[in-house]
């Protein structure tokens, strides 16, 4: 079940789920607006010129009020918000509407597991021909929340929890979790 704004004022006022900072008008009829935070990470060039998922890849990160994303340039980003949500509650990265018209992807894995706590590393895109100029607390997406059946078994306590800032892929670790 998708929840409502009645229903996350209502946990947000309990403390049953945390998004600091928030605005009262980020949240809107059936989602909670994100905004852009001011991180950003583009990946390193290797020797080789390839990525494998073996190795640790090497990001450079800048701390910005606003970043200049040039056409098919890729970027990590993160969100303003630090959330923590319930072991019964999950959500869904959506990017909006009017920034997709405008040629801005927000290819985001898309799925926040219930018991995650951080801020939220973004992808984005720019399918664009030109230039487009990201400015920190822009609103950016949004996230849908959903409330599960029944609290979960194991929450979220994984590799990115805790993350602030815009957080590099670290799939390597998979590959030592498997040794």
């Amino acid at each position: 079940m998708i929840l409502s704004d009645k229903t996350l004022q209502a946990m947000l006022s309990a403390g049953t789920l945390t998004i600091t900072p928030l605005i009262e008008d980020q949240i809107q009829p059936a989602s909670v607006d994100i905004r852009l935070g001011n991180t950003f990470s583009v990946v390193e060039d290797s020797p080789s010129g390839m990525i494998n998922m073996e190795n640790e890849i090497r990001y450079k990160t800048i701390t910005s009020e606003s970043y200049i994303l040039l056409p098919n340039q890729f970027v990590l980003a993160t969100t303003m918000e630090y959330f923590d949500l319930p072991d019964d509650l999950t959500a869904f990265v959506e990017g909006r509407s009017s920034l997709g018209r405008m040629g801005l992807f927000i290819q985001n894995a898309g799925w926040v597991d219930p018991g995650f706590k951080g801020e939220i590393t973004l992808e984005l895109y720019n399918a664009n021909r030109c230039a487009i100029e990201l400015k920190a607390g822009r609103r950016i997406g949004q996230l849908v929340f959903a409330k599960k059946d029944a609290p979960t078994l194991h929450p979220y306590n994984g590799k990115y929890q805790g993350q602030k800032g815009a957080t590099g892929s670290r799939v390597f670790l998979d590959n030592e979790n498997q040794r």
